[in-house]
């Protein structure tokens, strides 16, 4: 199977979640997950299940690009992710990323739920992460 990696727009209630062939560098969104006690053991599932070999979490800032407690809040999860992973867990600015989706699922016409607002999201972060020079 071949290896990718995750994406996670991390709210006080739900993750959305995106997935990306490490290859082929596509970002789709996988699901939204509550962010409750049941996280870990569905992020545990999904990065067996999807041979995951990083994930990302995307770092909101203030609209002049200054930390807030939220960015505070990502860095802590981010950190905290690092620990029990054995993979890699990066950070990706997600500016504006849930207004953009917003604005997208919008457009489309069709009946949408907040949820999918985060699974987009964390898509257009993943796509921000691989678009990096670096990736």
């Amino acid at each position: 199977m071949r290896a990718s990696i995750l994406a996670l727009d991390v709210g006080g209630t739900r993750i959305g979640v995106a997935r990306a062939d490490a290859e082929l560098k596509f970002a789709n969104p996988l699901a939204t997950l509550l962010n409750d006690a049941t996280f870990p053991e569905q992020l545990a599932a999904l990065i067996a299940e999807h041979n995951v070999q990083t994930v990302v979490v995307g770092l909101p800032r203030g609209l002049q690009g200054q930390e807030t407690a939220q960015t505070q809040i990502c860095r802590a999860f981010a950190e905290n992710l690092s620990q029990v992973l054995e993979i890699p867990v990066e950070l990706q600015d997600e500016a504006a990323t849930s207004v953009k989706a917003e604005a997208e699922l919008t457009q489309r016409g069709k009946p949408y739920e907040k949820a999918d607002i985060d699974a987009l999201a964390a898509t257009y972060i993943l796509e921000d992460y691989l678009a990096r020079p670096d990736n």
